[in-house]
């Protein structure tokens, strides 16, 4: 795989992951319905932050792991390959039929509060720390710095993500009522789990 198929592959499939509903939607979706845009971006801001550091984590510990064991990215990769092809098929064969949008416990009161909400509301997600070391090892081509590369991609998905929450900031009443609707959900939790689905199993079947 060459680096800009890499970087093509990956912006397909964190696109998909980043407009699937999930936690840091949520907070993002209700905070602006009920306390402003300017504290959903601060929430926003938070969870890029998580994402970063999410990325960094992964990039650092993977890329010094897979460049000095063959024996460790040939565990990781059937590990990855088996955790996406569950989390895929879960996706397919039981999506959800709503996607919550109630409110959490007690707001913060400062625009920093909010901030830090959304940091630790990435943070403290395991799946999200699962999901990267599954995830970005997969879209390293093969004479590519491991750690820098794994990174820059984390840089790309914060990007997504920030354009994201700006469309779900600016257009908070629209498509916070289209994720409600069952439909809309199962599509995206089965369209989704197909993408994991497919990744998992040319993991599998990938050579180093």
């Amino acid at each position: 795989m060459t680096t800009l198929e890499a970087l093509v592959a990956f912006a397909l499939a964190a696109g998909l992951l980043t407009i699937t509903p999930g936690l840091d939607v949520a907070l993002v979706l209700r905070t602006a319905a009920a306390e402003g845009a300017r504290k959903a971006w601060m929430a926003a801001l938070g969870v890029c932050l998580g994402t970063l550091c999410w990325g960094a984590i992964a990039a650092l510990g993977l890329g010094a792991l897979l460049a000095a064991s063959e024996l460790a990215f040939e565990i990781l990769r059937w590990a990855g390959a088996a955790y996406l092809v569950w989390l895929g098929l879960s996706l397919v064969l039981r999506p959800r039929a709503r996607f919550d949008l109630a409110h959490g416990a007690v707001a913060p009161r400062s625009d920093a509060g909010w901030f830090w909400r959304g940091a630790l509301n990435n943070l403290l997600n395991p799946k999200a720390g699962v999901f990267y070391i599954s995830f970005l090892p997969q879209f390293v081509p093969k004479d590519a710095p491991a750690a820098p590369f794994m990174f820059g991609l984390a840089c790309l998905h914060v990007l997504m993500g920030i354009a994201w929450f700006a469309a779900l900031i600016a257009a908070t009443r629209p498509i916070a009522g289209a994720l409600q609707k069952a439909a809309v959900v199962r599509w995206l939790d089965r369209l989704t789990g197909g993408v994991f689905l497919a990744f998992g199993l040319r993991l599998a079947l990938e050579r180093r």
